[in-house]
């Protein structure tokens, strides 16, 4: 189970990393990645409002999960949920601090065994991390 800190709860924190942040998709999944900017981060805290300052101002990296009804009934539906979830715990250490990670599960991870949600994750967030080469049209 992720930490409090780590989870995305409101619509606009998710928002928020859909548009900002870089975008892949690899497999069973979709993942939006916001890394957080050096200037920014004193503006744009993740922590609530009330929080003391006594943690580092960026915070922690935190994740949120989007798993449709065109997954499956309920049951998959948090079955994937829940795998995605164990998956990115052990991933957001790697991310830097302040960090906004968003993964969106696609009707193929109901069918798609835990090593592959595991490899395609690695995949869409390490496809997100590299840097944008310039596109030729």
């Amino acid at each position: 189970m992720l930490a409090a800190a780590q989870r995305l709860r409101r619509s606009t924190d998710f928002a928020a990393a859909v548009r900002g942040g870089r975008r892949a998709g690899r497999g069973a999944v979709v993942v939006h990645l916001s890394l957080p900017t050096p200037d920014a981060a004193t503006v744009t805290s993740p922590e609530p409002a009330r929080s003391s300052g006594a943690e580092q101002p960026s915070g922690p990296a935190r994740a949120g999960f989007v798993v449709s009804k065109a997954v499956g009934n309920a049951v998959v539906r948090n079955r994937v949920r829940r795998r995605l979830r164990h998956l990115a715990r052990e991933r957001l250490a790697e991310l830097p601090g302040g960090s906004t990670l968003v993964v969106r599960a696609l009707p193929a991870a109901a069918e798609a065994s835990y090593p592959r949600l595991g490899a395609d994750l690695d995949a869409a967030i390490a496809a997100a991390r590299a840097p944008r080469g310039r596109r030729s049209r």
